[in-house]
């Protein structure tokens, strides 16, 4: 299975857990969307860090286009694929889940 098809799948099975199948419904909420704008700009940096180095390499066989997105013009900003974004997305919305049902379930126990 390639990098994409993994990305694609981590991405939907997220969104399945935090919509219906858990329910914390993370993702309708503006809250996630800002805290998920801080965690990209993040990403984007230690990608570019590490694929810019060529210490993470990706088969080119494996991924959507090429391991460079290039904004304005010449200047190289980002060095990784996009399937890192959709990867990424996946798992930071899993643990937030887990973090958001551990947090409710332990609440309850506290409460009764």
């Amino acid at each position: 299975m390639t990098y994409t098809a993994l990305a694609v799948v981590g991405v939907v099975l997220a969104v399945v857990l935090d919509r219906w199948v858990v329910g914390t419904r993370l993702t309708s909420t503006s809250t996630w969307w800002w805290a998920y704008a801080i965690i990209i700009f993040f990403q984007l940096l230690t990608n570019g860090w590490l694929t810019g180095r060529g210490i993470v390499r990706y088969d080119a066989d494996a991924i959507i286009g090429t391991e460079q997105i290039t904004f304005l013009g010449d200047g190289r900003l980002v060095y990784a694929p996009v399937e890192d974004l959709a990867f990424g997305f996946a798992l930071v919305l899993g643990s937030c889940i887990a973090w958001t049902r551990l947090g409710r379930h332990r609440g309850s126990e506290e409460a009764a």
